[in-house]
């Protein structure tokens, strides 16, 4: 392994750790930027959902007192079902177009209510609602190991304190990723090239856990609001720009293949 993909690696551990240690969620997020330039995008993806449950296990300890599973309920029911239709449409489903999706999503709630003077609050809990943030939760968790950026959308409009939030979207991003990682070793994804890479980023993540898990218990409830809407808008941004840039790549790599046909050239082209 080379110095560029070990550094790499440990950058994209240290950004997803913290975040995840912060909010909560924003492993894959934060982290797949640097993984997708020093593996393949199936290998990234695994990993993202490995260091996920690992960061997460520090979070969910620091806000224990807080869990209501049975509040856990209906979320995890039809996240369930979004799981069984992600696994079983995994190559049927474009992810690319799943993922646009999403991120506009993101990009217009963060920026409808991160410039608002005053946040929403709301404090009756809606079923429907519930039931189709899990879905998506799980739907999500499945294609693309991010399964708790919805709820933690949907967790910023309520009137909660920030362990409220916290206790509720990180045993759903547990379960459900614990989940995909089982069907993920059930498909044979996880190698011991995985496990060497995992062993790499671990020490990283753990550092950038603490460091989130630091900043978080630092900040009231108020801020921690607001913090988590401007991440909701600036995980829109990320998650756009990181799918343009990537089909930019595929269409320029087609290009020149077809340019190297057409002259009778060959070229080696690497696409991350």
């Amino acid at each position: 392994m080379s110095v560029d993909v070990f550094l790499l690696i440990a950058a994209g551990a240290l950004a997803g750790g913290f975040a995840n240690g912060l909010a909560g969620f924003g492993t894959g997020l934060f982290a797949l930027g640097w993984w997708l330039a020093a593996m393949p995008p199936i290998d990234a993806v695994v990993t993202v959902v490995i260091m996920s449950l690992i960061g997460g296990l520090q979070g969910l300890y620091a806000v224990r007192n807080a869990i209501e599973f049975r509040g856990q309920v209906r979320f995890l029911v039809p996240a369930s079902i979004g799981i069984v239709i992600g696994y079983l449409c995994l190559e049927l489903i474009n992810i690319i177009l799943l993922k646009l999706l999403v991120a506009g999503l993101l990009f217009l709630f963060g920026g409808f209510f991160a410039f608002r003077k005053k946040l929403t609050n709301l404090k009756k809990r809606y079923l429907a609602v519930g039931v189709l943030v899990g879905f998506i939760g799980g739907l999500s968790g499945m294609m693309t190991g991010m399964s708790g950026v919805i709820l933690t959308m949907c967790c910023s409009l309520y009137a909660w304190t920030k362990a409220q939030r916290r206790a509720l979207v990180q045993p759903f991003n547990m379960i459900v990723l614990g989940t995909v990682l089982l069907l993920m070793g059930l498909r044979g994804l996880l190698g011991p090239h995985i496990w060497l890479t995992v062993a790499i980023a671990f020490p990283f993540s753990i550092i950038g856990t603490h460091s989130g898990i630091f900043a978080f218990r630092r900040l009231s409830d108020h801020p921690f609001q607001r913090l988590l809407i401007w991440l909701i808008f600036l995980a829109g941004l990320v998650l756009a720009g990181r799918e343009r840039s990537a089909r930019l790549a595929v269409w320029c790599q087609c290009s020149v293949k077809l340019l190297a046909a057409r002259w009778g050239c060959r070229f080696r082209v690497s696409v991350w």
